[in-house]
């Protein structure tokens, strides 16, 4: 690694260690020696905004469906409960009366249904029982979607859906919404990327680079003494990637090489 390349990175190490307590900022304002000179600033304010709010996404979202899908359940099948109350009755008697073939009673199966939709909204809401949950939630929005199948008149028109089939069709929206939820249930979550992550294509696609081949061009270009705009010619890249791969490293190998107390600092802040 060239003076320059060092210097960069005491510079890095320098501000892990003055954030302490604050947030750690994604670019230190000045030149970039190793990038021939190219200026560098901290992101503008709308970027801190959409950053901060991708991070409460990111933790939060999840909560907020679950919590979401719980409520409607619940207020929903409350109202099932309450003969006359549900503006959905009479399309949720017939449904269960086709799909029964008339063994169960139209008025007892409302009152199931409205039972079942009411306690699994209060399992989504509190988090209990959770795969036990999923289960009876991909059985129950099944269910929810029948009257496509077998009440298809009375709920469209032509090709035109009626208040009805507005009313089930709309249900698709929770049934992508237990599709999500149920990826959870195994340890699906939804991750933040670094501050200067960018789409990326699947590895294996077409024109995918691999983690290895990256540092394999990040290290050579160094070594070279290359900027961006050479090294991006070299290896039939863009100068962006680059730059984005190199801070990558440059950031990874700071964190590991921080002291005990500057690494206590960063993780408070």
């Amino acid at each position: 690694m060239d003076a320059a390349e060092k210097t960069d990175v005491r510079s890095r190490q320098r501000s892990w260690a003055n954030t302490s307590g604050q947030e750690r900022p994604l670019r230190a304002k000045g030149r970039d020696p190793a990038d021939g000179g190219h200026t560098t600033s901290r992101p503008s304010l709308l970027t801190r905004i959409d950053t901060a709010a991708h991070r409460f996404l990111v933790r939060r979202s999840l909560l907020l469906l679950r919590w979401a899908v719980g409520v409607i359940f619940v207020f929903f099948g409350a109202l099932k409960l309450v003969p006359g109350l549900s503006p959905a009755e009479d399309l949720v008697t017939e449904a269960i009366q086709a799909m029964t073939f008339g063994l169960v009673p139209g008025r007892v199966g409302v009152a199931f249904t409205g039972a079942l939709e009411v306690a699994l909204g209060v399992l989504l809401v509190t988090g209990r029982l959770r795969r036990l949950t999923i289960y009876v939630l991909g059985l129950e929005l099944v269910g929810i979607l029948a009257p496509l199948v077998v009440l298809p008149t009375r709920l469209f028109e032509g090709v035109v859906p009626t208040l009805e089939g507005q009313y089930v069709l709309k249900d698709i929206i929770l049934f992508a919404g237990g599709m999500v939820l149920a990826a959870t249930i195994r340890g699906g979550r939804l991750v933040a990327g670094p501050g200067n992550a960018q789409p990326t294509k699947e590895q294996g696609a077409s024109g995918a680079v691999s983690a290895d081949e990256k540092l394999r061009i990040v290290l050579a270009s160094i070594r070279a003494g290359h900027n961006s705009t050479d090294a991006a010619r070299a290896h039939g890249i863009t100068p962006q990637e680059y730059r984005r791969w190199r801070d990558e490293l440059l950031d990874g190998a700071v964190a590991n090489m921080a002291s005990p107390e500057e690494r206590t600092g960063a993780s408070r802040s």
